[in-house]
């Protein structure tokens, strides 16, 4: 939404920035009248989230790992359903967090489904719990193929909201770019349709595809946008 992000107390005055905070509510007297004070409004997608897995750490030595996938699904579909990718007005990256936010919720779910995991797929898990908040993720090459589809649908369903965000924060007629959002849409919505089932290192692919379109269009980064292209087109093939 496009909104003005400097708001002001009509109660005590106080003066804070809603693009920080996320809330109406005065942090000085709890006062939910409040007004915007910016002469502008900008586009702002995100919301204040931490991203904490330490409790579905504590629970690995003590509970199963179903419990523990479901406590880990929980963390990573609440950071997930709140960040966006476009602060008020400033474009943000398509980030290692999300990403890895992402693939652990299909994993748990992936996971949480199997009645005798292998310990290829138990280490992957373990692996993607241990590092997720920090932005860590398994190397495509370390994802176990009976895991592939946790991969595969993390990134389509990041892809896709990265890119309708980007769509939206990108005002102009730039039909290069506009060529390669629809080639993103197009590679998105196959591996979508493949269940996730891809190559990893394809997918990873059009992660890369993806950010060097967001360089070119908010950096005017020529060379990433051509590189974004030969990525696109190879995964084509």
């Amino acid at each position: 939404m496009e909104i003005r992000g400097e708001r002001e107390c009509q109660n005590c005055g106080t003066r804070w920035s809603y693009y920080d905070t996320g809330s109406v509510t005065c942090p000085d007297c709890g006062s939910m009248h409040s007004v915007g004070v910016d002469e502008e409004r900008n586009l702002h997608t995100t919301s204040p989230v931490d991203f904490d897995l330490t409790a579905a750490r504590e629970q690995v030595d003590a509970d199963p790992l179903h419990r523990v996938a479901a406590t880990a699904k929980e963390a990573c579909r609440e950071y997930v359903r709140r960040r966006g990718f476009v602060h008020a007005g400033d474009l943000r990256d398509l980030d290692d967090t999300y990403l890895a936010a992402t693939e652990l919720l299909h994993a748990a779910d992936v996971f949480g489904r199997s009645f005798q995991p292998t310990d290829d797929e138990a280490y992957y898990f373990l692996e993607l719990l241990r590092g997720a908040d920090r932005g860590e993720r398994p190397d495509p090459v370390d994802v176990p193929e009976s895991m592939r589809e946790a991969r595969g649908l993390a990134v389509a369903d990041a892809v896709k909201q990265y890119r309708r965000e980007l769509k939206r924060w990108h005002d102009g007629d730039d039909p290069a770019a506009e060529d390669a959002l629809e080639s993103v849409r197009e590679h998105q919505k196959r591996l979508q349709a493949l269940g996730g089932d891809l190559d990893p290192g394809t997918a990873e692919a059009l992660v890369a595809a993806t950010r060097g379109l967001a360089r070119y269009l908010r950096d005017d980064d020529e060379v990433a946008l051509a590189n974004a292209r030969d990525r696109l087109d190879r995964s084509a093939r």
